[in-house]
Order: structure tokens, then C-alpha cells, then sequence
């Protein structure tokens, strides 16, 4: 029989298809060493173990290093994660505890029934959203809380299955938010549910109150003493045990090919001049050319600052309401500043490699690397600073004064709000007030590594729509400068002036007052020739409009707020251009006054619902109806949630339509002003008591009816 030129073909893809499955793993796919922590040097990410077929189970993870507690957390800020560290940190130099802290990503939880009555776990976990788990959670939190959830052994649940479970737990969250703390308040009813014993009282703190620090360090201290009661511990004089090794490399050279120097994995660092690889994620974001630039303020003393990208080509896609995480640096100024506290200014360009003294201990960052590297990209130098920091660091004080007053700051609850808090001081700032200047040169390079947060992404709702341009992402971000009273500095925020320094460069602008960074990257390779860019990724959200665009919307969100509501807005002009009909859109907006940050102003013109249309039919030129609350143009201040119940009677008529409202903004005051505002017009306009309207309202949290999007 005659064998043609395509069956030849078709033969042919099948054979190497069957050989490259045979071979996978031997001739090719062997792990890649282009992201964190897959290779020996690349350090992010990476510990010193190799638990082969059993890297999942906590139980073997433990045994194997000679660990009798493990701190998980569930976090997605860092701050979670930070406080696992501590209360690990802390329970070993106190007590002697062999302790490791894990991401609960990173594990299988089956085999939790055979958890080691004489060992303890104890649980970090933040809420993010309405109640949710964050990113890293989510597998754990799932499983955990399922009605079916089953174990090894295969008790069911009125067995108990985990009687021998010893656990700690400690909830971070906000508030403001309608299921405050859920994370940790559901996880402590299923752990009691299966029979798990806690140690001591659960714990939580409060992000909207600004307490969570020292609702943290209160549960800590009564913690403490009900674990040495309970498990018999004797306490110790506490003692810095490194967990980490820094060593300089002498023989190499930041210019090396082999050193990173801002990148955040071997993908971008074999990038060369050419582009990383994708897929971009959280840990490898990507490199998104600036196409604009603008000013939205017309203010000689505050800015905000309109950002687009161009992520055409990328991969990366969003859709409207989503979230924009903008990879951030420190400034040049703090940067120099915290060099210069320590006594690393002459060495900040040498060589250095990181390793785990641990095994269950992670190096945050690919190495080897700089000292300079390290605390311009990786920690967050500039974020406030604990008091249990204070009591730490004590200890390598440069002098007894300076020892004395840092003890007595650290133990002092009300005279370290008063002197630190209140004044936004950060470490570096702090420290050097305390040592009148004196170079704290004792301080291991490790110890701050260890008890400084890793410098995380910051997030901003998206500002542009999908639909309308799937390659182009803008966010809308207000610079924060704040001088506090009686302070001689200004606490300046690392991102968004970052983002301001990035809008003069990109625009050619010049100014000598401001924050500055480096703003061409590692290497240069964030300007080339014909982009500037800047590292990104994308979160999902759901912060998201009704899938019928026919229902009418009401819009929340005074000044930057208003970001995710002209992404909604454009996206309803889009689909009613294109014929779709499209319910009514009512927009609140708050700011100070109109000729200063009104922004956007000019584009809602376009598509403004006309008081002499009002019985008309809803299109691309009268759907949206703007309200503006300028607080700074009369003698009684206005906000948003006074405007709300101005139009009552419309909004209640629109709730009864079917309407979605959104808030988007500040958590601690203006979210819970406008939710009890609503709760006060469903009230009043339906003739039932306010409890019966915020019964209302919280149903339709429940229902996904009114969405937040608050920090």
C-alpha cells in the first residue's frame, strides 16, 4: 500500500509525541531554575530541605526537622505572614520552642487527625473582602469548612477526629466589613466542631479601628502565659537566634551576571535586554510600557496621578472592576537613610548570599544579591513600626541610653503612640531619634531581614474597561505626602510617589522637591529606548457590574474611589453604543471642590443624563446622572452619604428596580457613613424601623446586591 506525503507527516508527529512523553523529566521539562526558588541560588522562595514524596505532609515536615510547633498563616498583605513570624520567633526564644512558620498553600491537611497530641499549630489567618479567604487560603479554607470534610482515619465528625489537635489561633481583619473576620471566626467553630483543643483565648484584630497591632501583641502576651501554663514551659531570658546566615561574597560584583539587583526572579534576570518570559503572575509580573501620564489635580500642594499601561501582547487579562497590583521600590531618600542608620552606606553595593540556617526557613528574595538591592526592592523600609520591634532591637543598641530608651518605648503602650505612632515614624527615622544619630552598626544585616516585612505590591482598582480596550489598563492614584503636627518631615507613601516621580520622568518634567526613585529599574532595563515601564500584575476581583446591563446602578466613591466607576461607565457607553440597552447608572462623587479635584468631570459630560430627557429612553448620551458633594464650597462640610439621602425617594425607587449599589473608598468612615445612610432611606422611605433597614441592607451584602471595594 502507497504511504503519502501526509500520512508520512501524521506518523511522524505521532512518534515524537511518544517519545516526548516518555522523556519528560529526563531529556526535557527538568525544573526550570527562571523562577523563584527552583534553583540553588535563586533564593526566593527557597528552604533547605528536600522532603522528597512527603513535601506536603506538615506531620512528616515536622518530625523530620525536630519541630514542635508550627505557626501557618493565611495572608495577603504580608501582615499575616509577619505576625506568624513573630509569635514563632517569639515562642522559641522564650520557651525553647522548636518552631517554623508555613503557608498553608504550601500543605495537605488530610492527615491533620494525626497531628502529634504533644506538638501545636497555630493559625494566622486574615479575611479579605467580604469575609473571604485570601489567595494563599483558599484550598485550605475550602477543605477545612466543607460539610463533608473528612480525615485519614475516617471519623466522622461526632467522633472528634481531631481530640489530639493542640492549636493557637489569631484573625486579622476590618470592621467595616459586614463579615468581620470570617476566616478565623469560621475556622475556630470547625476546629472546635471536630474536637480540637485551643490554647488559650482566640484572638482577632481590627484593621478599621487602626488597633490591630495591639490587639496582636494583647492576645500574644495572654497567650504566652496560658501556652506555659497549660504545656508546663519554662520561660527564658529571650536571646536572638538568626535564622538566616549572611555571608558577602567577595569575589563577585554587582555587575555580575549571576547577582540580582531588583529582579524578582531568575526569569527576569536572564532576561537580558530582551523581555521576561510569562505566564505573569503574582510572583513574575510584568513589564507594562507607560502610554500616558496626567495630572487629574489643580492643586499647587496635593496630585493624583492618571496612569495607563499597555498590556497588548502580555497575556494578561482583566475585566472591569479588577484590581491592578503595581510592583513598588523605596525611595532613594529612605533608602540612603536606612543604609546610613545601620552603618552600610560603604558597603551598600557589596555582594551578598542569603541561606536558611533553618530548613523550614524561606529567603524572601533571589540572592546573591546587594545590601542596597535588598532594602530598595525587597523590605518595607517606610511602613510603621511594632513596638515588639523596639523591645528587639534593643538589644544591639549602640549605647546603654539609647538601649534604655528603646526598652522603655517598646513596653510603654501609650508613650509609643504618642511618640512614634502619631508621627509616622519609620525604623529608620525612629532609631536615629533615639540614638541622637549614633550608627546602629551592631545590628546583624539577618536580624532585619528577618523582622522587617517583605515589600509587597500595592493594589488599585482599575479605571478603564475591558471592553473597551482589552490591551489598556489605568488606574487613578492619589499622592500620599502627610506632615504631621508638630513633625518636621513628611511621611510620603512609597507607591503612589513612586507612581508621581514615574509620571514626571515618563513626561520629561523636572523637580527637585520631591521623592525620587529608580525609576530605570535594575540594570535600566525598566526605560529602553522607546518604553518606559513599570512591573504589574493583575487580581481578580469581584467587584463587578450585574450581568444584565439593564439593571440600574448606583455608584459610590469620593475622590480616587471613583476609580473603578468610570471603568462601569465606560463600559455601559460602550454597550449602549453598540445598541444594548442600558439601565440608569447614578454616580456619587465627593471632593473638595470644582475647580481642584473634580476628577474625570469632563468625561461624564458625554454621557449625563439631561433633566429634559428624563422620561427619555437610556443611551450612550443620557444614561448617567452625577452627583457631586463638594465639602470645601460651604460652611457646613458635604460628603457623599448626605447627598444620599437628598435623593432618597429616587434611590429607594431605584432599589425597588432591581439596582446594584457599589461603594468604593475609605473603610473606617465613609464605607459605614454610607451603609447606614442607605439603611436610614430604606427606613424612612418604606416606613419600617431602622433596624428592619439595616436588616435590608445586610441582606443585600448577602446577596451580592451591594458590593464594597474599600481599604
Amino acid at each position: 500500500m502507497a504511504v503519502d506525503l501526509l500520512d508520512i507527516i501524521v506518523l511522524s508527529v505521532i512518534l515524537l509525541g511518544t517519545l516526548a512523553y516518555f522523556t519528560k523529566g529526563s531529556l526535557w521539562a527538568v525544573e526550570s531554575e527562571d523562577f523563584p526558588g527552583s534553583g540553588s541560588n535563586a533564593g526566593f522562595g527557597s528552604s533547605a530541605g528536600d522532603e522528597g514524596d512527603n513535601d506536603r505532609s506538615i506531620i512528616y515536615k515536622l518530625e523530620k526537622n525536630d519541630k514542635s510547633v508550627v505557626i501557618f498563616y493565611g495572608s495577603q498583605t504580608g501582615t499575616a505572614e509577619d505576625y506568624a513570624s513573630r509569635l514563632a520567633k517569639e515562642a522559641s526564644s522564650r520557651f525553647g520552642l522548636k518552631t517554623m512558620t508555613a503557608d498553608v498553600e504550601d500543605y495537605d491537611f488530610e492527615n491533620l487527625d494525626q497531628f502529634p497530641e504533644d506538638k501545636v499549630i497555630g493559625f494566622v489567618m486574615a479575611s479579605y473582602g467580604e469575609g473571604e479567604p485570601t489567595d494563599n487560603a483558599v484550598a485550605f479554607y475550602e477543605f477545612i469548612t466543607s460539610e463533608d470534610v473528612s480525615f485519614s482515619n475516617g471519623e466522622s465528625v461526632d467522633e472528634k477526629p481531631l481530640r489530639n489537635l493542640n492549636y493557637v489561633i489569631f484573625g486579622l481583619g476590618n470592621n467595616t466589613y459586614e463579615h468581620f473576620n470570617a476566616v478565623s471566626r469560621n475556622l475556630e467553630k470547625v476546629l472546635q466542631k471536630l474536637g480540637a483543643n485551643r490554647i488559650g483565648r482566640y484572638g482577632e484584630g481590627d484593621d478599621g479601628n487602626g488597633t490591630m497591632e495591639e490587639d496582636y501583641l494583647e492576645w500574644k502576651d495572654d497567650i504566652f502565659a496560658d501556652w506555659k501554663q497549660a504545656k508546663g514551659l519554662d520561660e527564658q531570658d529571650a536571646v536572638y537566634e538568626p535564622v538566616l546566615k549572611v555571608t558577602p561574597l567577595i569575589d563577585e560584583v554587582a555587575e555580575s551576571d549571576s547577582v540580582f539587583v531588583g529582579e524578582v526572579n531568575k526569569n527576569h534576570l536572564s532576561a537580558g535586554n530582551g523581555p521576561a518570559k510569562g505566564p505573569f503572575t503574582a510572583s513574575n509580573p510584568y513589564l507594562a510600557k507607560v502610554v500616558k501620564s496626567t495630572e487629574l489635580f489643580n492643586s499647587d500642594s496635593r496630585n493624583c496621578i492618571h496612569l495607563e499601561l499597555d498590556i497588548s501582547g502580555s497575556g494578561l487579562r482583566y475585566t472591569t472592576g479588577d484590581h491592578l497590583a503595581f510592583w513598588s521600590q523605596n525611595s532613594n531618600e529612605e533608602v540612603e537613610r536606612f543604609l546610613s542608620i545601620f552603618g552600610l552606606t560603604e558597603s551598600a553595593n557589596e555582594v551578598i548570599d542569603v541561606k536558611a540556617i533553618d530548613p523550614t526557613a524561606k529567603v524572601r528574595f533571589p540572592v546573591p544579591t546587594t545590601y542596597d538591592t535588598v532594602v530598595r526592592y525587597y523590605l518595607e523600609i517606610n511602613g510603621p513600626v511594632s513596638r515588639q520591634l523596639l523591645s528587639s532591637i534593643a538589644a544591639f543598641a549602640p549605647n546603654e541610653t539609647a538601649k534604655e530608651d528603646a526598652l522603655k518605648l517598646g513596653s510603654n503602650k501609650e508613650l509609643f503612640h504618642s511618640s512614634v505612632t502619631q508621627h509616622y515614624l519609620n525604623t529608620a527615622r525612629l532609631l536615629a531619634q533615639i540614638s541622637r544619630g549614633a550608627v546602629w552598626d551592631k545590628v546583624p544585616f539577618a536580624f532585619l531581614i528577618e523582622s522587617l516585612q517583605h515589600l509587597q505590591p500595592r493594589y488599585y482598582s482599575i479605571s478603564s474597561s475591558s471592553l473597551v480596550n482589552k490591551d489598556l489598563i489605568s488606574i487613578t492614584a492619589a499622592v500620599e505626602s502627610i506632615q504631621p503636627e508638630g513633625s518636621d518631615h513628611v511621611l510620603k507613601g512609597v507607591a503612589t510617589n513612586y507612581i508621581f516621580d514615574l509620571k514626571k520622568s515618563f513626561n520629561k518634567e523636572i523637580s527637585t522637591k520631591d521623592a525620587k526613585y529608580n525609576i530605570a529599574g535594575p540594570r535600566g532595563k525598566y526605560i529602553t529606548e522607546t518604553a518606559t515601564t513599570v512591573p504589574i500584575h493583575v487580581r481578580h476581583s469581584n467587584f463587578k457590574l450585574p450581568s444584565s446591563p439593564q439593571k440600574p446602578i448606583i455608584m459610590i466613591g469620593p475622590g480616587t474611589g471613583v476609580a473603578p466607576f468610570r471603568g462601569f461607565i465606560h463600559e455601559r457607553a460602550a454597550q449602549a453604543a453598540k445598541g444594548t440597552p442600558v439601565g440608569k447608572s447614578l454616580l456619587f462623587f465627593g471632593c473638595r471642590n470644582r475647580t481642584e479635584d473634580n476628577i474625570y468631570a469632563d468625561e461624564w459630560v458625554k454621557y449625563t443624563h439631561e433633566p429634559e430627557n428624563k422620561n427619555g429612553p437610556f443611551n450612550e448620551t443620557n444614561f448617567l446622572q452625577v452627583e457631586t458633594a463638594f465639602s470645601r464650597e460651604s460652611a457646613q462640610k458635604v460628603y457623599v452619604q448626605h447627598l444620599l439621602e437628598q435623593k432618597a425617594a429616587y434611590i429607594d425607587e431605584l432599589l425597588k428596580q432591581g439596582a446594584f449599589v457599589y461603594v468604593c473608598g475609605d473603610a473606617q468612615r465613609m464605607a459605614r457613613d454610607v451603609q447606614s445612610a442607605l439603611a436610614r432611606i430604606i427606613s424612612s422611605q418604606r416606613n419600617i424601623s431602622l433596624e428592619k433597614g439595616e436588616e435590608t441592607v445586610k441582606a443585600m451584602k448577602a446577596q451580592n446586591i451591594y458590593q464594597e471595594d474599600v481599604w
